[in-house]
Parts: structure tokens; sequence; C-alpha cells
């Protein structure tokens, strides 16, 4: 790999984990303050609504589609894509304004479609009204992050959450100084909590929006509102008609698995515990995975627009052989570290009960982590095809698996095998997709060179099982030396991690990981 690309890899690492730590200080102070009952379910749930609807109508075409268009803009020279980007930047944030004005007027009717009960109902609908202004924020922010992307600039917009997480921490400050009662219930909250917890949450997106914006002019690319909004800025739209369709198809299939999880969550009273343990889930592919997809989604990008099939099979096989090494120690620690990490975390903070549920949820639903960023990687490629069709037929059968077990789920067990089921469906789902994928890349690509994947893989495996062994053991000798039962699980954790990292890095230089060695060029150059 380049310096640049090391470099770079270093960046937005170090970005991602700063993003995550202050995005996990972020739920716990909400969790400390809003709970995980009927306050926190609808503060949660509206919370959701957002992403739903951002993702329903246009989060996918701008995440997957966005930078292979801009990629290919870029071949016909400086001024065509500069005349392009602006166009595209201006009939998007128009369309965006436009679905958000519609979509915060259908407030109550979308509420109406997930929340049973009257008075969680009426503040779920409170909340929404507030924060689904998010999905313009949401869309400004991803759509610019695309532009940086492809101009190779990375770091500055992956810490654009870090600026998001800080403005709701700071709302959480004030929140606590706002007369209220100590005791939150839907029909005890005051207007002024309500405003002040769902205008600062939204204040967050618009913050991150706008360094973004910050960014892309410190970059040399400056926003030009005069651009002629019809009918120019109709190219760059139509240029994106061929493969808006399916994305769109996907986008909504996708909505459906979460519309049914959202929906048993509510039911059987798990919203807030589903919210935290897909957090816990998401922070080691936040911060490792999600680096990499980021600079390698404009390599294959490139490679795929000029032809160079050699060019997309390595970076493939590169990002699949890192996401390995970095997701399949991380998959054991947390199966083995999960629950004792949730009632660290979050104990004292909310229900003891729904602490440990956290935990049960994040240890069950672990071994679908490397297979989801696996999937994430593979829809990358077909996307830098303009290939919408198979990632839409993809997520159909994901889809299928997640709704299956939750509907078998809700009919047959208690509430809470219901909960950790949610988190359970998720990863079985991206099993399905990740092995779905590749048969599909592998149909249309020709061999895939998956040896030394497979290779690595059973290395990994090895040096895995030492660790988490390694890790057992020293969980269970550290398990007993203090009597408070807080300060024992923190002994506990750190002991069990301490040894379970030490014994993965022996082992795996005794294995002889490669990737292992190289991964520190990715982080220091």
């Amino acid at each position: 790999m380049g310096g640049g690309f090391a470099r770079a890899g270093g960046h937005v690492a170090l970005a991602g984990l700063v993003s995550r730590v202050t995005g996990f200080a972020r739920t716990l102070v909400l969790a400390a303050l809003l709970g995980t009952a009927a306050v926190g379910d609808a503060y949660n749930g509206a919370n959701q609504l957002p992403n739903m609807v951002y993702e329903l109508l246009l989060g996918s075409v701008f995440a997957s589609a966005v930078v292979p268009l801009l990629m290919r803009a870029r071949r016909h020279g400086r001024k065509h894509s500069r005349e392009f980007t602006q166009r595209l930047l201006v009939a998007a944030v128009l369309g965006l304004a436009a679905i958000t004005v519609i979509t915060v007027l259908c407030a109550p009717l979308i509420v109406r479609v997930f929340v049973t009960d009257s008075a969680q109902r009426h503040l779920a609908t409170l909340f929404a009204y507030l924060l689904l202004p998010e999905i313009f924020f949401y869309g400004v922010a991803v759509l610019l992050t695309a532009v940086l992307n492809v101009r190779d600039n990375f770091a500055a917009a992956a810490w654009a959450p870090v600026v998001n997480n800080v403005i709701v921490l700071l709302t959480c400050g004030v929140f606590v100084l706002v007369p209220g009662p100590v005791t939150l219930t839907p029909t005890a909250m005051t207007n002024a909590q309500i405003l002040t917890i769902g205008l600062g949450t939204t204040a967050g997106l618009a913050g991150q929006a706008a360094w973004v914006i910050f960014a892309l002019r410190r970059n040399g690319f400056h926003w030009n509102w005069r651009a002629r909004p019809l009918p120019y800025t109709w190219r760059p739209v139509r240029a994106g008609l061929p493969v808006l369709g399916w994305i769109l198809v996907y986008a909504a299939i996708s909505q459906v698995g979460v519309a049914v999880t959202m929906r048993v969550a509510f039911d059987h009273a798990g919203m807030s515990i589903s919210s935290y343990a897909d957090l816990l889930f998401q922070v080691p592919y936040g911060i490792l995975a999600a680096s990499l997809l980021t600079l390698l989604m404009p390599r294959i990008s490139r490679s795929a627009a000029i032809g160079d099939l050699r060019g997309v099979i390595a970076d493939l096989g590169r990002g699949a052989r890192y996401l390995t090494v970095a997701l399949i120690p991380i998959t054991v620690a947390m199966a083995l570290l999960g629950p004792m990490l949730a009632a660290m975390v979050f104990g004292g903070r909310v229900d003891p009960a729904a602490a440990r549920l956290i935990g049960i949820a994040v240890a069950c639903s672990a071994f679908g982590l490397a297979p989801f960023a696996l999937v994430m990687l593979q829809l990358r490629v077909f996307y830098a095809y303009n290939d919408t069709r198979t990632p839409t037929l993809i997520n159909v059968a994901m889809v299928i698996t997640k709704v299956t077990v939750i509907a078998g789920a809700a009919t047959v067990f208690p509430d809470r095998i219901v909960i950790v089921l949610l988190s359970v469906s998720s990863s079985l789902a991206y099993v399905v997709g990740a092995t779905l994928g590749h048969v599909l890349l592998r149909k249309r690509c020709g061999l895939l060179g998956f040896t030394a994947v497979g290779d690595t893989f059973i290395r990994v495996v090895w040096a895995t099982a030492i660790a988490g062994a390694s890790c057992a053991a020293g969980m269970v000798v550290a398990r007993h030396t203090a009597a408070d039962l807080g300060l024992a699980h923190v002994i506990t954790l750190i002991a069990g991690a301490s040894v379970g990292v030490g014994a993965f890095l022996l082992a795996a230089k005794m294995i002889g990981i490669p990737e292992v060695r190289h991964a520190r060029a990715l982080l220091t150059a």
C-alpha cells in the first residue's frame, strides 16, 4: 500500500476511534437521562425515524452510487467534473428540502405505525417533529463527504461525527439544568425538556453538516449556488436514473426489516435496549471496518471506471483480509466480554436487568460482525460497476431472513428472548448476505483470489482461539480480586482484554499473519 493510503488510513482510523468514543459517551449520558423505559423508547424510536426515511428515499443513493458517478465525471476533465458536481449538489439539496418538509408534516402518521400506547405515541410524535429535520442534514453531510472522498480527502469528513456528538453532549448538560421532574414519564416531561433534547439532537446533525461544508471549502471546492437549477441540474440526475430504481427498491426493502424490528421492539418494551445493543455492535465496525471501506471505495470505483478488473479484485481481497484480521478476534472478545462490558458501562445508568439484556444481545449477535463488514465491501464492488440490481436481490434474502426470525420469535418466546433475537436476526441476515454476495461476485468477476483470504481466516481463527482461551483464563483469575461487584467487573474486564490482546499478538507472530504487521502501516506512517 502506498504511503498516502497508509497516512489516510491512520487519520481515518483515529477519527473513527474518537467518533465512537464520543458517541459512546453521548449514548451513556442519554441513557442515564432518559432511561430504557417509555421515555427512552419514545426518544430512540423517534430518532430512528430520520434514519429510516432518509435511507428509504435517498440514503442508499448517496452512500453507494454518488462516488462512482463523481469518479466517472472526473474522467471527462476538471471543468466537467466541477460543473457536474455543482449541479448534482443543487438538485440533491432541493430534493432533500422537499422530502424533509413532507416527512415532518407526516410525523403523526409515521409514529402511529410503530407506537400503540397513546401517551408514548404523543411523546414520540413531538420528538419526531423535532428530529425528522435531521433528514436534510444527513443528506447534505453524506453527499459532501462523497465529494471529499472523490477528491482523496478522507480525514476531514471522518471528524464530522465528533462535532455531532459534542453538540449532543452539551445539549444533555443543558437538559440537566432545565426545570422539570426528576423521574421522567411520557406525561410528566415538560415542553422545555422535550424541546431541549429534540432541538439539541437535530443541532448535532446540523453541526456535522456545517463541518463537512467547511472542510470542502478548505479543500478548494466552493459550493456555487448560482448553478442554474433547471433544466441543467437534470443532467446529473438523468445520469443517475439507470441506477436509481433498483437502489430505491433496495432501500425500501431494508426499511421493511427496520419497520418490523421497531414495531416488535416497541411491543416488547425493548426499543432502547435494542438500540444500545446495536450501538455496541457497531463500535468496532465504525472504528476499524468503516475506516477501511471509506478508503477503498474511491479506489474500487476508479479501477472499475477504467476497466481494471485486477485492481478491483486486489482491493476486494485486501479489504477482506484486513476485515478478517480485525473483526474475528473482536467477535470472540464481544462474545466473552459483552455482558460484563454492558453491565459495567450501563450499570447505574439504566435498570440492571436492562443492562444485562444489552450485554446478552451483544454477545449473542457478535458472530455477525465480520459478515456485516464483508457485505458492505461486496456491495461497494457491485455499485462501482453501476450494478444496483444484484445488491437488491442480496438484500431481499437478508430481509427475508431477518423478518422470518423476528416473526417466529415474537410468536413463540417471551419478551426478554425476543429482544435478544432482534439483534441475532440481523447477524443471521449478514451471514446470508455475505454468502450470497460472494457467490454472485464470483459469477460476475470470475476467480476472486480468496484462497489467500481463506488462508488468513484459518490463521486468524487459530490465533483467536488461543487468545480467547487466554482471555477466559484471565477473567477467571481476576474475577474474585475485589469484593465490590462494580470494581470486580472493571478488573475482570481489563484483565481479560489485556491478556487476550497480548495472547493474540503473540500467537499471530508465531503463526505468521502478515496483515497484523502490515496494519501498523495503516495506523502509523
